[in-house]
């Protein structure tokens, strides 16, 4: 298992074995607002990011966090930059939303360096080489980054 990277609002994606692989994945903006579908629910993390360096099809993923203050998760996703929308740069760029409990705590947005596209196989499941190397397990709600 991998370790992982240090959170950031702009970070190189780095593979399994902390080499970077020519991306930057960067948070562009966020707010609270509600989410056009479900509004009743209250304010939501609408957050905007960009893939800098990344393939449209088979791009890397990285894990996406709300934060408090004390940069502690409030809640986080996987974002892939498959999923993003072509710029006329070369950057993909998309937007998400992110369900917190207290959206008042809501301090920024932070990015893990660790590209999440890897088929996560256990040792079980590939005896021929034992499973290899696998990203870090993903953020939580709790985990200080």
């Amino acid at each position: 298992m991998a370790q992982r990277g240090e959170a950031g609002v702009r970070v190189q994606v780095e593979d399994t074995s902390g080499q970077p692989l020519g991306v930057t994945a960067e948070v562009v903006d966020w707010r609270l607002a509600p989410h056009p579908q479900v509004p009743a629910e209250g304010d939501r993390v609408n957050f905007h990011y960009r893939f800098e360096g990344a393939d449209e099809m088979s791009g890397p993923a990285v894990d996406a966090c709300a934060v408090d203050k004390e940069r502690m998760a409030l809640r986080c996703q996987t974002v892939h930059s498959s999923q993003a929308w072509p710029e006329p740069d070369g950057a993909l760029t998309g937007d998400d939303w992110l369900a917190v409990d207290h959206p008042a705590q809501v301090a920024g947005v932070l990015l893990l360096p660790n590209d999440q596209s890897y088929d996560r196989r256990t040792c079980e499941q590939d005896v021929k080489d034992g499973g290899g190397t696998h990203p870090p397990e993903p953020a939580g709600t709790g985990d200080r980054l």
